[in-house]
């Protein structure tokens, strides 16, 4: 077991630590936004694995839980404090598009690539329904509550400020009821919430992994904070727009453990746990990073962020809540249908870049 430890003890992702002290210094120097962005992005990426093998080791020697909100408050929080920077820098339309390309990622790409791969090594895959049919259903709810302020600004040409915030209490009240119907009530159909975490080689400690949790939030935020400042130089000089930042660029780079995790449970023959990060991820975003978010922007930027989105947005979130609700049918999976997801995400991509 030590020697399997010593094997597994560095992964890929965390060399991507050293673009921390790269990125700062491209910062401070002046360098070209789109190295500065790339590098900050690439640390990101790096500091995200760390949180994720930090909380792991932290949620494998806690109750379910406490396992369940943990990844409550650090799943999705580089992605939370990026948004916080962007937010304070006036990057709202960033904002609102990286929050829908975290959906249509975490429901179309991840889960597709987990397909497609796992597809690779097994014929045919299956997957716990009840699970993936409650977290379907659950984005369907999300379309609802994101498209009536949308509506509501296109009928009557005005924001719609008291809406959304009526709309982000009752979406975080949802997710808070369906944590307590996935890990109370009803905790006998989704049995992987207790093994949410793969187990780690790395030989930390409870204190040591809980400093490095800590250590790696203040990273992620430093990081956060230099992408922010590089994305309009960026956007001025490549002629890429705020919205596709957000959607491909934003959203994806937040994301990539994830993917990662995902696809190792998958040729594990473990579709059930692949299609659980994904859905999980992206009602984690809709139900609760997005409505804090909206709740909170009145101290952030100096007034309520709408949740009113482009057609374009919503179509795609539409066509994500459909495609999730399919998925969800006949338990069942291959690698053919992994490609389907990818194609969609890829279209949805290529959309929003020509928009």
């Amino acid at each position: 077991m030590p020697s399997a430890i010593k094997k597994s003890s560095i992964h890929v992702l965390d060399l991507l630590l050293v673009f921390i002290p790269v990125s700062v210094a491209f910062f401070y120097t002046n360098v070209h936004p789109a190295l500065t962005f790339i590098a900050s992005a690439a640390g990101i990426v790096g500091v995200s694995h760390l949180i994720i093998h930090a909380t792991g080791i932290i949620a494998q020697r806690t109750s379910t839980t406490i396992s369940a909100l943990i990844n409550t408050t650090f799943g999705n929080i580089i992605e939370f404090i990026l948004a916080i920077f962007a937010l304070r820098a006036g990057l709202v339309d960033m904002v609102r598009s990286s929050m829908i390309g975290s959906i249509i990622i975490s429901v179309l790409l991840l889960i597709g690539v987990s397909m497609f791969f796992g597809g690779l090594k097994y014929k045919e895959q299956k997957f716990n329904q009840e699970s993936a049919g409650v977290s379907s259903t659950m984005l369907i709810i999300v379309v609802v509550g994101l498209a009536l302020p949308s509506m509501y600004n296109l009928l009557k040409d005005e924001p719609a400020p008291a809406m959304s915030l009526a709309v982000s209490v009752v979406l975080t009240i949802v997710y808070v009821l369906g944590l307590l119907y996935m890990l109370v009530t009803h905790k006998h159909l989704f049995p992987t919430k207790q093994s949410m975490w793969e187990p780690t080689a790395y030989p930390w400690s409870f204190p040591i992994s809980i400093a490095l949790l800590l250590l790696a939030v203040g990273l992620g935020a430093f990081m956060s904070y230099i992408l922010v400042e590089t994305v309009t130089p960026l956007v001025n000089t490549v002629g890429l727009t705020e919205r596709f930042v957000g959607l491909v660029f934003v959203a994806l780079l937040t994301n990539i453990p994830e993917h990662i995790t995902a696809v190792n449970y998958a040729r594990k023959n473990n579709m059930t746990m692949s299609l659980e990060i994904g859905m999980s991820s992206a009602l984690q975003i809709a139900l609760f990073v997005m409505p804090v978010l909206v709740l909170l922007s009145p101290v952030i930027m100096g007034g309520t962020l709408d949740l009113v989105f482009s057609p374009f947005s919503l179509i795609a979130l539409v066509m994500t809540a459909m495609i999730a609700n399919y998925i969800s049918t006949d338990g069942v999976c291959h690698w053919l249908e992994g490609v389907q997801l990818i194609a969609v995400y890829l279209l949805i991509a290529i959309a929003f870049f020509f928009i």
